[in-house]
């Protein structure tokens, strides 16, 4: 039996009978008597179960069934390693949100953890967890609440959006179907009604998002949004779907054998212990970004015109270090 379940019998137990020793309840729940008393303690000091021991009746019963009050056990409690496990994700999901929208919400339950586990406790899980966001982009405030509307309310959005490859602000009437959290970022997957298809806003670059009550969001199948926006490697959707190979050298082949770069990746170790790796891709700018930061632990093998752009960018990369040292007195001098 979890130490739930004997918190809600020893409760039980008690309300049903109107008293019960000490012997009965370790009988009833096949517990020593050190591990009983403790069961005892987390009720009265954790939960505030009024329990007391009545010396006339010889066992324990709850003060205030007596003056006609009835203490109710949290509808949602857990056991102390749970709750830790919770205080974790609360700070998972605190990192996630940018303007801590999620964890604003979460607050009521995290004080009631917060209780449960004492303070003492609460701090030392807190000092030994750290959870680290790089770049990060903040979410105007209110947008991820009333994206979040419309996509639980099946409501259309009206966005003003800032598209980043053209500089330019435009105004889009969409169907949200998903929220998509990657690398520190919140995006929206959603129907544009202005495009005619599937497009992935990043909320970072709304700058006003309003419901549009009077309007019922087009609902896609699952299958239907994941085929048109999961098809290829990272956050870029749309396009036509090709395969890259690449070949990890043997001193990169432990950890990367062991990362997933796309579901559908496919995978081998060679003889000379380098790996090699395929996957799909749509759109090569997140690709060619990755793959510029392994360096020469990887080798573009296909296709051609991925290899010649990678090998395009590290000979620029080569030229502007080469700039900087052919200049009198090198780059120290030049700035």
């Amino acid at each position: 039996m979890s130490a739930a379940e004997r918190i809600f019998k020893i409760e039980s137990l008690i309300r049903q009978r109107g008293s019960v020793s000490l012997e009965a309840l370790m009988q009833e729940l096949e517990v020593s008597r050190a591990t009983l008393k403790r069961d005892l303690e987390y009720l009265r000091s954790r939960l505030g179960a009024p329990i007391e021991y009545d010396a006339a009746a010889r066992g324990y019963r709850l003060a205030d069934e007596r003056r006609g009050a009835r203490h109710e056990l949290p509808g949602l409690w857990f056991d102390e390693r749970e709750l830790y496990s919770l205080l974790m994700a609360h700070q998972l999901l605190a990192g996630l949100d940018a303007d801590a929208t999620l964890a604003r919400h979460l607050q009521p339950l995290l004080e009631r953890i917060h209780q449960l586990l004492g303070a003492a406790d609460d701090q030392r899980l807190m000092n030994r967890v750290r959870i680290i966001g790089a770049a990060r982009r903040a979410v105007p405030g209110g947008v991820f609440e009333r994206v979040a509307e419309a996509l639980l309310l099946r409501r259309r959005l009206h966005l003003r959006y800032l598209s980043r490859g053209r500089g330019e602000t435009g105004e889009r009437e969409v169907s949200p179907q998903r929220l998509v959290h990657y690398r520190n970022t919140w995006y929206l997957d959603a129907w544009c009604h202005r495009a005619r298809g599937l497009r992935r806003f990043a909320l970072d670059a709304i700058g006003e998002a309003r419901l549009l009550d009077d309007a019922l969001a087009r609902d896609l199948p699952a299958a239907e949004v994941q085929a048109g926006m999961d098809a290829g490697y990272g956050i870029y959707a749309g396009g036509t779907r090709r395969w890259a190979t690449l070949r990890f050298a043997p001193r990169a082949a432990p950890w990367v054998s062991r990362e997933e770069w796309h579901p559908e990746q496919q995978g081998r170790l060679d003889a000379d212990g380098s790996w090699e790796l395929r996957l799909p891709y749509v759109d090569d700018t997140e690709l060619v970004m990755d793959l510029l930061r392994q360096g020469d632990d990887v080798e573009v093998l296909e296709p051609p015109e991925l290899r010649e752009k990678v090998r395009a960018r590290l000979r620029s990369a080569l030229a502007r270090y080469e700039d900087l040292k052919s200049e009198p007195g090198g780059p120290i001098a030049r700035r």
